[in-house]
């Protein structure tokens, strides 16, 4: 099988969070650089009603892709993703949760413990 370039992407913001994200050398990390590099048509969406089934409260989420306002949010979660709508930043402020960037998550937590990958 022929190597992929995880950094190939004409988007130099993403292709600097990729780099940074391969750098910590942390599997956690390297799994979210593997999804978020994948091709356009396999880019990750998630929606809200079912980010709200998978998880407690107070966990720290993260989506290699990008969060939908679709559902309810019920629970207290930190919530990072490379995108969100405008209404999910919303809804997960209202139930006092935090949506922040990747590049957020790494600088908090960059040995990624206790943190939950959502694809």
């Amino acid at each position: 099988m022929p190597k992929v370039d995880i950094f190939k992407t004409p988007n130099p913001d993403k292709q600097d969070l990729l780099k940074k994200l391969w750098s910590t050398k942390r599997r956690i990390w390297r799994t979210v650089a593997k999804n978020l590099s994948k091709r356009r048509k396999d880019h990750i969406v998630v929606n809200l009603g079912r980010i709200n089934r998978l998880v407690k409260p107070n966990e720290t989420i993260v989506v290699p892709g990008k969060v939908l306002a679709t559902g309810n949010l019920d629970k207290k979660i930190i919530l990072a993703a490379y995108a969100y709508s405008n209404d999910c930043e919303e809804k997960v402020k209202k139930v006092k949760g935090e949506c922040i960037s990747i590049q957020q998550l790494i600088e908090r937590n960059p040995e990624g413990k206790n943190v939950k990958i959502i694809v």
